[in-house]
């Protein structure tokens, strides 16, 4: 048979693969107008049922602004620079309960982060799917972790306080409770996310699943627990300040109480440490982030 009596069939026809293609494409572009369409109308009902719900105004927030600039205003005395040093130290006349408050917040903030950090990292090894031995271990962790991330370190810190009475201890343990279940779920995605190679030699060599994850997996997620250590130490900082409305001690105890008595001033200068040392955390996080685990592991 010649060539040219051949039957020219659609998917041979390059003008037919042209259509078709243009034909699909039309088809998916469709499609995507439909779901943006859709997303788009479950957006706007649930932005509608919010600006409902909550009763939210823009013309009374408008009208707050002036009230709240006079709050501010009242949290800064009037700081002179021929008294400059006699102002300020009037401003900070308790600057000594304040700072020993602050050091009490600060190792509440580092022994919960030690404390939370070790118990969810550990249990991070069983809620990783991939490194679970059964799925009911998997499926328990997992449950452990949600409840203790879930329920705010504020509400915990309620609970410890009826527990353990007035103090450090009842925020120690609301901000480690709340800590470990998020570093465990952090921990635990990034345990998913290893490559099974290590751990599958160190099977077949003969070593057991405590060996897999101390030579398999922990020098592969290490840079991140280091990262996510660092920036959790920021947060429970924080956290140790909110806890102490609540009576969990530090130096939220004394911002509260400065806020109750309406002590403005007293309130700006406390609000004012707390800033000042949560950006030198940050900092001070950041280099022995980059000293630690090296510029390169961010890049990534």
């Amino acid at each position: 048979m010649a060539i040219s009596d051949t039957p020219t069939s659609v998917g041979t026809n390059p003008s037919g693969i042209v259509a078709r293609f243009e034909q699909q494409y039309a088809e998916y572009r469709r499609q995507k107008r439909v779901y943006a369409a859709v997303f788009a109308a479950v957006f706007l009902l649930c932005l509608i049922a919010a600006l409902l719900t909550t009763q939210f105004n823009v013309l009374t927030l408008i009208g707050g602004i002036p009230r709240a600039s006079g709050f501010i205003s009242k949290m800064l005395p009037p700081i002179h620079l021929d008294s400059f040093a006699q102002d300020f130290a009037e401003w900070y006349w308790g600057a000594g309960e304040w700072f020993h408050s602050l050091l009490n917040t600060l190792l509440m903030a580092y022994l919960a982060t030690i404390l939370g950090t070790v118990i969810g990292g550990t249990i991070s090894f069983f809620a990783a799917r991939n490194l679970a031995q059964n799925y009911l271990v998997y499926w328990i962790a997992r449950r452990v972790l949600e409840i203790a991330r879930t329920v705010p370190d504020i509400v915990w810190a309620l609970l410890f306080v009826l527990a353990f009475g007035i103090g450090e201890v009842a925020g120690i343990m609301a901000i480690t409770t709340h800590t470990l279940g998020a570093q465990g779920k952090l921990f635990a995605e990034v345990n998913e996310n290893i490559s099974p190679l290590p751990t599958d030699g160190i099977r077949s060599a003969g070593g057991n699943w405590f060996h897999e994850m101390r030579f398999g997996v922990l020098p592969q997620v290490l840079p991140n627990y280091l990262s996510y250590t660092f920036w959790r130490v920021e947060l429970n900082v924080r956290s140790a300040t909110i806890v102490g409305f609540v009576g969990a001690g530090g130096i939220g105890h004394d911002l509260f109480t400065a806020v109750q008595l309406l002590y403005f001033a007293d309130v700006g200068a406390i609000l004012l440490i707390i800033v000042a040392t949560i950006m030198a955390i940050d900092i001070l996080s950041e280099s022995i982030r980059h000293s630690a685990i090296g510029k390169a592991s961010f890049s990534h």
